[in-house]
């Protein structure tokens, strides 16, 4: 039992209390293992207590409700047993909440996530401040896990198995007003009249227990009758889950055990009982916590989390420098979403210049179009959406540039043009001004080679598209200076970005690992491995997308920039297959002229079919059977063995980085951790052998990196010495 008070029980005369959780031993309430002593005497205080009529619940932290259980917990879970174990201990006190004869409400602010969403799911009503950094939702199948107190079974039970199952399987987080409008949420008020607002809600209502769709008040109801046709009647559940096994196999590939277990014991809830249904969250809980996917996920989840806290510099007595004002130039995709990010989440004026009129239109309206969509799903309010505009401002010349903190380039890579820009830039601003360049494999280096500060400059690799990728990869030179590093980095996390920080090389961390593995995909293709097949192998494998059609994405002209780049750098390693040549002389460039691997035409979404004159122009036929395993194998490791590459030069700061950057920027399948996880789970010398034998099948270019050679005679991993 923990010795710092956590809960306190505050007792009004007018029979109503307040139980407050405050956990002074960190910034956000979790719930741990030690709390449990505690909050259940405060529960026989409240069970013995007969005069109480309303309970509230709320926490003692002026930003944040309970961010969910303390996932620490789970690292010395050993067995299925032990874990399950947790899940019936959460689900007990749960269920005495539910229990409790005072009618109990939630007053909720802040982040109300996972195992906080199952204790007030237990309570008979919840109020919620109608802030935005209320958010609310079941995220545990993010980490290859389910809800373990109960969230199987109440959240249907709550607001039907439709939706329910819809928030279960993705983990996806609701704004406090989406929350109240599927019915998990009772009421919205400001957040200063929170309390008073639960308190008078919860003497206004009626319990309902249990809380079902029995009376005939909601069978009145529309979206109530739809769900007795699908969940209330063995037919239309069995059409119900079905559907959404379909739906998520097609997303998953069945990698990921945790969504299918959801439905299975959201089923038996349904048609077995709520008890039934909790004995088998309980059992589910406790097999996935020591499946090796959730182990990765949570892996991975530790990860982000550190580098919330990596301010990229070792120095703690250099602080980064304020940034009030942003200079984005470039208009298209990547620079119009820099500007989005950093109006939405960083919240700082943005002032975007492009060439001309036309192209600085086509950006404003971008991110008009983004904002247009957050209101449409209710995520933003129309003030919201103006506030952001606002501190919006387009030119074609360089008038507002001069005051910026930080100016970021997102135009073509072309050295010779970003070097101008540099020195463009460098002649309007002064010494305090960040100079970021955005490019995806030109050495910082030799763009700072042309200004007169060159430690002010720096990389900001963003990834397409910028709103909805997650990592910012900060790329230093040695010369520029700690301030500038640390200041990036602090400004990327406040645009809501995991950010990593590397060193400056041919390609950096991402571009330089993805290079190898899109090679070998035309290699494959050489070999007459069917386009399709290919992507569908590396989908299979975890990737959410072939690399072939990721060549068409980022553009054939692009990719092969980028390889003749990596090519001169790396040699053989890197040397782009015969054959690009020729998709580049026949006007292949992908998606952006409807000319690459697939067809671009009216067909619908997901719908793309091979162009098949693409093997004509290659002069190969694409009979060759090769296993989807071998497929996948040799794109991966090309990636596996490269990342160690960056690791042993010093590109990389860590492994951690490493899978980070990969998971999160490239798509490297989270339930395998990362390059470095993937190469300790499934033991460093036999990959290291794997690479060897297919180094002596296909050439140079599969030789193991020394590192990994040295880690695989040592018998020792990337994570354990």
């Amino acid at each position: 039992m923990s010795d710092t008070p956590i809960f306190h029980l505050e007792k009004r005369d007018d029979r109503i209390a307040i139980l407050w959780m405050d956990d002074p031993r960190q910034s956000v309430n979790t719930l741990k293992r030690d709390l449990i002593e505690q909050f259940e005497s405060v529960l026989v205080e409240v069970e013995n207590n007969r005069e109480l009529e309303v309970l509230v619940f709320a926490s003692g932290k002026p930003e944040g409700f309970i961010a969910g259980a303390d996932l620490h917990m789970l690292e010395d879970v050993a067995t299925p047993e032990q874990a399950q174990s947790l899940s019936q201990m959460a689900q007990a006190l749960n269920n005495r909440l539910a229990r409790l004869q005072p009618r109990s409400v939630a007053a909720i602010h802040g982040a109300c996530l996972g195992g906080g969403l199952e204790l007030v799911l237990a309570l008979d009503f919840r109020v919620a401040s109608n802030d935005q950094q209320t958010r609310i939702g079941l995220p545990e199948v993010q980490l290859g896990l389910l809800p373990g107190g109960g969230g199987t079974q109440r959240l249907p039970a709550l607001i039907g198995a439709e939706r329910a199952l819809d928030l279960l399987l993705t983990g996806r987080q609701l704004s406090a007003n989406r929350a109240r409008h599927v019915g998990i949420v009772d009421e919205l008020v400001p957040k200063e009249i929170l309390i008073e607002a639960a308190i008078k809600l919860a003497q206004s209502r009626h319990r309902e227990h249990p809380r079902t769709f029995a009376s005939v008040r909601h069978y009145l109801s529309f979206n109530q009758l739809r769900e007795w046709a699908l969940a209330g009647n063995p037919i239309g559940r069995r059409v119900l889950f079905d559907q959404a096994r379909k739906r998520l196999l097609r997303k998953t590939r069945g990698n990921y055990p945790a969504p299918e277990r959801i439905l299975e014991v959201s089923k038996i809830g349904l048609e077995q009982g709520f008890e039934a249904g909790l004995a088998a969250e309980a059992k589910a809980f406790g097999e996935l916590v020591v499946s090796p996917e959730a182990r990765q996920l949570v892996n991975v989840f530790f990860a982000s989390n550190e580098l919330k806290k990596d301010r990229g510099i070792s120095d703690p007595l250099i602080e980064p420098r304020a940034i009030h004002k942003v200079g984005v130039l470039g208009a298209g995709l990547m620079g119009a979403g820099i500007s989005y990010v950093t109006i939405t989440k960083a919240r700082v004026p943005v002032r975007l210049k492009d060439k001309d009129g036309p192209g600085l239109s086509h950006g404003l309206a971008y991110v008009q179009r983004l904002l247009d969509g957050r209101v449409s799903k209710r995520a933003m309010t129309p003030l919201q959406r103006a506030q952001s505009l606002a501190i919006l401002t387009g030119t074609v010349d360089y008038r507002g540039f001069a005051n910026a903190d930080l100016v970021i380039e997102a135009v073509f890579e072309d050295l010779t043009l970003k070097q101008r820009i540099l020195r463009d830039i460098e002649s309007i601003t002064d010494d305090k001004t960040v100079f970021a360049s955005n490019t995806s494999a030109i050495p910082i280096t030799e763009i700072a080679a042309a200004g007169q500060r060159p430690e002010n400059v720096i990389g900001m690799h963003y990834f397409s598209p910028v709103e909805k990728m997650p990592l910012l990869e900060i790329v230093t030179t040695d010369v520029t200076a700690p301030w500038v590093i640390t200041t990036c980095v602090e400004f990327g996390k406040r645009q809501g970005k995991t950010v990593i920080v590397v060193n400056d090389g041919p390609g950096f961390y991402t571009s330089r690992i993805l290079g190898p593995y899109m090679n070998e995909a035309i290699y494959l293709l050489t070999e007459g491995v069917p386009i399709d097949r290919v992507d569908r192998a590396l989908r299979d494998f975890g990737f959410p997308v072939g690399p072939m059609a990721l060549l068409d994405e980022v553009g054939i002209d692009v990719g092969n920039k980028v390889a003749d780049r990596l090519s001169k750098a790396f040699g053989d390693r890197m040397r782009p297959p015969p054959g690009i040549e020729k998709l580049l002389q026949d006007q292949r460039l992908g998606r952006k002229n409807r000319r690459g691997m697939y067809h671009y035409g009216s067909q619908k979404r997901g719908a793309k079919r091979v162009d098949e004159s693409v093997y004509q122009l290659l002069g190969v036929a694409p009979s060759n059977p090769m296993s989807s395993r071998e497929i996948a194998e040799r794109c991966a490791l090309q990636m596996v063995n490269e990342a160690v590459h960056c690791l042993q030069e010093g590109v990389l700061r860590s492994p951690r980085d490493g899978d980070v950057g990969a998971v999160f920027g490239l798509g490297f399948p989270p339930f395998r951790g990362g390059p470095f996880r993937y190469l300790d789970q499934n033991g460093v010398k036999a990959v290291a052998s794997r690479l060897e034998q297919l180094n002596d099948q296909h050439g140079g270019r599969y030789r193991p990196a020394p590192l990994l050679l040295e880690k695989g005679r040592e018998g020792s991993g990337f994570y354990d010495g």
